[in-house]
């Protein structure tokens, strides 16, 4: 008896250490954290010249892994960019947001740099931290193929954490935590999911299997639904509204007298109403952002006329011009005054000119304000199928243009100096 409760005693003794050990190994071996790569938009025009060209490349990876009361980042270069310095800021825009910026020095050393920004503007220097982050020497990497620089920062609790993350080409070259830095290239947006469970890799660099969604799928922020609202009242407004406008001038006035009154009801009252509530919210948007106005090509043209701005103003100088030519006619001429003639050019310009500054809005802008990739393949093929149809529709009614002064040759006959050729 006492030799069969020993043998029992040293089996669940052996089973139990064994069980410990196993579960210590578990645990040893199995952390928290996640993991995300920046989609870089290429731009399509160079998607055009070179087919071959992948619509995204990952230029940098973030992964976090937690560490007890300490979250270890790591920001990593793909190798698809030279690398002159790499940050994440936790939150969900770059205003107002913590921000560690790192890059490597000549000498072998990083230099980790906490920052923040009340605008999208270069990032200072933050003295006092919310939470202070430490370079991680061990899990950093500056060799030109493998560039990866870590961060060991106090853990708030949260098991999911909003991060914006930015890629620059070009170094510091200064060790200094205030030192200046050039622009980033690229910017991204993601969600870290800080309990999502991962084999830890060799280093403690932990690298989940599931990537973390991009910024493609989070939700819209206040300030980019604004800027897609924005986009809808503009587009309908400035390329739907004015051509339907123009292109009933060109095709009815020939056949009824009361072409005039559709003209005007979808170039001013539709139109006007659509672009003045688009650039309201264009405006608000920056505003919400916290972005500098004016500050690219969507909003000033390379030698600084404002081009969103000029747009605007643009459009009203051809309302005005328009409300002129029709109440105030020249008396004592047979032909069609060069003001009509000026009138209808002037407003194919201001159409181009929107085409254009949708354009730029949708595949510059976009990203660029928001950090997302760029809108489908889709929308580009629609905008350039309503680029060709637009001045082929407008090119067909201008088959119409000899019956028209027909008209009005015979009405300036019929009626002396009263001219019938408004535009």
């Amino acid at each position: 008896m006492h030799l069969l409760t020993s043998s029992v005693l040293t089996f669940l003794a052996l089973t139990s250490q064994s069980f410990a050990t196993e579960l210590w190994a578990r645990q040893s071996t199995t952390t928290t954290g996640d993991r995300t790569c920046m989609q870089v938009g290429i731009d399509r025009e160079c998607i055009d010249e070179n087919p071959l060209i992948e619509r995204h490349l990952q230029t940098m990876c973030v992964s976090a892994t937690v560490n007890g009361s300490t979250i270890d980042y790591t920001l990593s270069s793909t190798g698809a960019n030279t690398v002159g310095w790499m940050g994440v800021g936790f939150g969900q825009q770059m205003t107002n947001s913590p921000m560690v910026i790192m890059w490597s020095n000549s000498d072998g050393s990083i230099t980790l740099s906490q920052r923040e920004a009340s605008a999208h503007v270069m990032p200072t220097v933050v003295n006092n931290p919310p939470r202070v982050a430490t370079l991680e020497q061990s899990l950093s990497s500056t060799s030109s193929n493998n560039v990866q620089y870590a961060f060991s920062i106090p853990a708030n609790g949260d098991t999911t954490q909003d991060i914006v993350f930015a890629f620059g080409t070009t170094n510091p070259g200064s060790a200094a935590v205030d030192a200046s830095l050039q622009q980033h290239i690229e910017t991204g947006i993601a969600q870290l999911d800080l309990t999502r469970q991962s084999d830890s890799s060799t280093s403690g660099n932990t690298t989940p299997p599931n990537q973390a969604s991009s910024g493609t799928d989070m939700p819209l922020l206040p300030y980019q639904r604004l800027i897609v609202v924005h986009a809808i009242f503009c587009v309908v407004g400035f390329l739907v509204f004015l051509p339907a406008g123009a292109l009933i001038a060109r095709y009815l006035r020939t056949f009824t007298p009361t072409w005039f009154s559709g003209h005007w009801i979808l170039q001013f009252a539709l139109a006007g109403s659509t672009i003045v509530i688009g650039f309201a919210l264009g405006v608000q948007a920056v505003n919400q952002a916290g972005v500098e106005h004016l500050d690219d090509r969507h909003k000033v043209k390379p030698n600084n006329m404002r081009l969103g701005v000029a747009l605007f103003v643009l459009y009203f100088a051809q309302c005005g011009l328009g409300a002129i030519i029709h109440r105030f006619k020249p008396k004592g001429i047979n032909y069609r005054p060069p003001q009509n003639y000026f009138h209808a050019i002037f407003g194919i310009f201001i159409v181009a000119l929107a085409l254009y500054q949708v354009r730029i809005g949708y595949n510059v802008e976009w990203p660029k304000a928001t950090g997302r990739a760029p809108l489908p393949n889709g929308v580009d093929i629609i905008f350039w199928i309503w680029v060709a149809l637009l001045p082929l529709s407008y090119g067909l009614g201008l088959g119409f243009l000899k019956k028209q002064y027909r008209q009005e040759r015979e009405a300036r006959q019929a009626q002396g100096d009263k001219d019938y050729g408004e535009e």
